[in-house]
């Protein structure tokens, strides 16, 4: 098959079935993903007690995924630009499911940090595929329905996660422990690499790219200045050298965005599509989206650790008390671009972050007033009201993000929105070092240290709370409606000249 460089692409039918098949196996893949990380987290505390692993390890279990995963995602997703969106999404997950085959096989903590770094490096190019795809075969007046449809596979990944990570934990399949988190990845990915060359459609952007390697050495070099003092430098004792690496990032970002804005009048094929940020939706989508993955970062981490060593709680009983929070996610997350969206637009995305923020302090009060008597039927009520707040925000933003964007920017748009939020996740992750080990004393005896870790997690509770506050704040920068929900409206000729190519 030959692309051609015309701006009278096919566009997307609307009566081809293949497109919902299409659509099944790329949510898969983001299923598989949101669904590893979620059990990892929940397992955390096993992997530590099984391998001996440091805290510092622990952060690394996680945040050396999120790095890797930030640190590639704009690449990956202009590769999808360049290369065809299908077939880097099959090497994407192609490798994804052999990084999770040396997770399972891993022999110490530092092979295990080494294969989620391997493991983060290949989502980064299967995971900006998803919505690119998306994007690239359905037409706009779909997309609400698909994005939907997202939302409830994100709520759906998050209710999946800590209890199948949990189940598999406790049941200790042939004696492998915690592995066969890791090792459940390759029969989904085996199939998604099968039925992803039967389905999906070839499609890149019409224009012929190239990559930019100056500016994929400059985004990756500015994010791991800032990210990896900020994951090491509690362990460090946090040195002068690391407050030079994070400031540094600062001007290797200034210098990106002087090269991208030069290379972009030059040869208009720069890695990071400047002209995207002109976009009001997308521009503030971006910030929120930072933010948000900030507070996320803190939470899911630290409420591990909360229920499994602060309160002494089997891994299987610290995931079922996460249930209703998932569930409340999945809900709240499918009926949120369907049905709230299109009568309220902006107004959703604010009410979820004050909703959210109001089950953070109810959850605050409950971890203060019960101490480490908690149960799990009285953390229910905030984790539901938690949930819902966090599904009125997740499914529609991305449709607040991507509703403007041109279609032939879809790659490096998808890879933006995901690179900030797990660059987010990751400065969230590099936080915990400050928010919550930063107030447990080191050296703690046995007795001493579920009550130090309850303590913790009250401190890091009001971080998350404050996050939510500022979350609504910038929320106000959003467009009071997506594109597509504003009544009448529709692609106008010149957003249909920039379609990508499909190819059969």
């Amino acid at each position: 098959m030959t692309f051609t460089d015309t701006p009278h692409a096919p566009q997307p039918v609307a009566g081809d079935r293949r497109r919902w098949f299409a659509l099944a196996i790329v949510m898969t893949a983001a299923f598989m993903d949101l669904v590893d990380v979620t059990i990892v987290n929940i397992a955390i505390p096993s992997i530590q007690r099984d391998e001996g692993a440091t805290f510092s390890q622990i952060q690394w279990i996680t945040a050396g995924y999120a790095l890797a995963f930030a640190a590639g995602l704009v690449t990956g997703g202009r590769l999808g630009d360049i290369h065809g969106r299908k077939r880097i999404f099959l090497i994407g997950i192609g490798g994804f499911t052999v990084a999770s085959a040396l997770c399972g096989l891993a022999v110490n903590p530092e092979m295990l940090v080494a294969s989620r770094i391997l493991q983060g490096a290949m989502a980064a190019l299967m995971v900006p595929q998803v919505l690119s795809i998306v994007h690239a075969t359905f037409p706009a007046h779909e997309r609400g329905k698909v994005f939907g449809l997202f939302g409830a596979i994100v709520g759906l990944g998050a209710v999946s996660g800590p209890l199948l990570g949990a189940l598999l934990t406790e049941w200790n399949l042939f004696g492998l422990e915690w592995r066969p988190i890791f090792l459940i990845n390759l029969p989904v990915g085996i199939a998604g690499l099968i039925l992803g060359r039967l389905f999906i459609t070839e499609s890149r952007a019409p224009r012929a790219l190239k990559l930019d390697l100056v500016g994929v050495a400059l985004v990756t070099l500015g994010l791991l200045m800032l990210l990896y003092p900020l994951t090491r430098g509690r362990e460090l004792g946090w040195p002068l050298w690391g407050y030079a690496s994070m400031a540094g990032a600062l001007l290797v970002f200034g210098a990106l965005v002087a090269y991208e804005r030069a290379k972009g009048a030059r040869d208009g094929s720069p890695l990071i599509e400047l002209s995207l940020f002109r976009v009001k939706s997308f521009a503030a989508g971006i910030a929120v989206q930072t933010v948000f993955g900030i507070g996320l970062g803190i939470f899911f981490l630290v409420w591990t650790l909360y229920m499994q060593v602060g309160l002494g709680w089997s891994v299987l009983r610290a995931g079922l008390t996460g249930v209703p929070f998932s569930v409340a996610v999945s809900v709240a997350a499918g009926m949120s671009v369907q049905l709230l969206v299109p009568r309220f637009g902006r107004k959703v995305l604010q009410a979820g972050a004050l909703v959210m923020a109001a089950g953070v302090l109810v959850y605050l009060w409950e971890a203060e007033r019960y101490g480490q008597a908690i149960t799990s039927w009285q953390m229910a009520l905030p984790l539901v009201v938690m949930g819902a707040g966090m599904g009125l925000i997740v499914a529609p933003l991305t449709d607040a993000v991507l509703s403007e964007v041109p279609r032939e920017h879809a790659g490096s748009a998808s890879g933006l929105i995901n690179t900030v939020q797990q660059m987010g996740n990751a400065l969230g992750l590099g936080l915990v070092s400050v928010v919550f080990f930063g107030v447990i004393d080191e050296g703690l005896t046995p007795a001493a240290t579920g009550p130090a870790f309850v303590d913790g997690f009250q401190h890091a509770l009001g971080w998350v709370a404050a996050v939510l506050g500022v979350i609504f704040l910038l929320m106000f920068a959003l467009p009071e409606r997506p594109a597509q929900h504003v009544e009448g409206a529709e692609e106008t000729p010149a957003a249909v000249e920039k379609e990508p190519e499909l190819v059969s």
